[in-house]
């Protein structure tokens, strides 16, 4: 019950911030000096171009997450797909699969990220398909695994002797059978994601440097640790607790839905 609560609590704080907190927050503008010491108009204090550092945080929380989710997204809709068709469709298929995605594998994500950076290719619209990619021969390799467990394998060879189509197997049995190990996997990778987008942003490959992203700030602002915490720790925590909260609620979820069958 505990570890319940605490997994919603940490989740739901970073996303009512990330939902509720552009509606807030006032204008992001500068107000005052860098890295300012908190007062009372500036309860947070301000960040390294002057702004009013808790202004900043409520407004930059939408842009990570959406990223995130988005990034999550396009890679299970290429990666589950892939998956499937290399655990059902024979040998052949799946050796062009997986040998096609290990060439993928064979590029560190980072360098990738700097490759499409120095090529002039920066921004949101090139980062999430670009991170997404990089996610695909990992969940591929997943929901393979899933597909080819014996327990699935027997039942989708009992379908196929009654007659069923590929399609109805995969998509009314097989899909259903790898929904556990795909959620647990998409708890773990929203982490790797979200690291993946916040050091892009680091190097400056991914949104401006004036975007309220919390990435954004905690990478601009990370010389005022000492002087100016606040504007360092707070989107850190928040990006933490979405992390954690994540795993958590995905943990206790899989628990209930193994208890209920």
């Amino acid at each position: 019950m505990v570890s319940r609560a605490l997994g919603w609590s940490l989740l739901a704080i970073p996303l009512l911030l990330a939902v509720a907190g552009p509606v807030l927050a006032g204008p992001v503008v500068s107000v005052g000096a860098p890295w300012q010491a908190p007062d009372a108009a500036h309860p947070l204090g301000t960040d390294v171009l002057g702004r009013d550092a808790l202004t900043v945080i409520l407004a930059g929380g939408l842009p990570v997450i959406g990223m995130t989710v988005a990034a999550l997204l396009l890679a299970y809709l290429i990666g589950v797909p892939l998956g499937l068709v290399a655990a059902g469709r024979g040998r052949r298929a799946d050796e062009t699969v997986m040998r096609s995605l290990d060439l993928v594998l064979a590029f560190p994500s980072l360098l990738v990220l700097m490759v499409l950076a120095a090529t002039g290719h920066r921004g949101p619209g090139v980062l999430i398909p670009a991170v997404a990619v990089l996610q695909v021969p990992a969940i591929t390799r997943v929901v393979r695994a899933a597909a080819l467990a014996p327990g699935c394998r027997t039942a989708v060879e009992a379908l196929t002797l009654q007659g069923r189509s590929w399609w109805r197997i995969q998509l009314g049995y097989v899909a259903r059978h790898v929904t556990g190990p795909v959620a647990t996997d998409a708890g773990t990778r929203l982490g790797v994601v979200l690291y993946l987008l916040a050091s892009a942003n680091f190097l400056g490959l991914g949104l401006p440097a004036d975007s309220p992203d919390w990435a954004v700030v905690i990478e601009r602002n990370s010389e005022a640790l000492y002087t100016a915490p606040a504007v360092v720790l707070v989107p850190a925590a928040l990006l933490m607790a979405l992390c954690v909260g994540t795993n958590l609620v995905t943990d206790r979820l899989l628990a209930a839905r193994r208890v209920i069958a």
